[in-house]
């Protein structure tokens, strides 16, 4: 499992969540009527220091992670956030991870 951020969507999230270099952004599972990877939930996203960071990325000085307890979320799976921009907007790639990186 992995997490990677273009630059392009980091330099989106730091516009629009006024965020400065150094910031923390916490991606959560979070219960949603629409979906992400599992029915039910989505993904938030909280400008928040990490405590036990499971999966990180820092990317345009921004520090971007799920905590060990939210893992289960990404379990089998990789994901990409990337810029979207037609839509001037994110959008959460998930992708099953190899055998290997699963190991």
């Amino acid at each position: 499992m992995s997490i990677t951020v273009s630059s392009e969507a980091a330099s989106w999230f730091k516009r629009e969540l006024s965020l400065q270099e150094g910031a923390q952004l916490r991606l959560f599972p979070r219960y949603s009527s629409g979906g992400g990877l599992h029915p039910g939930f989505s993904l938030g996203i909280a400008a928040q220091p990490a405590v036990r960071p499971g999966m990180q990325e820092t990317r345009e000085g921004v520090f971007f992670y799920l905590e060990e307890q939210d893992l289960w979320y990404m379990d089998g799976y990789n994901l990409s956030i990337v810029y979207d921009k037609a839509e001037d907007d994110i959008d959460y790639v998930y992708e099953p991870a190899s055998a290997r990186e699963q190991a």
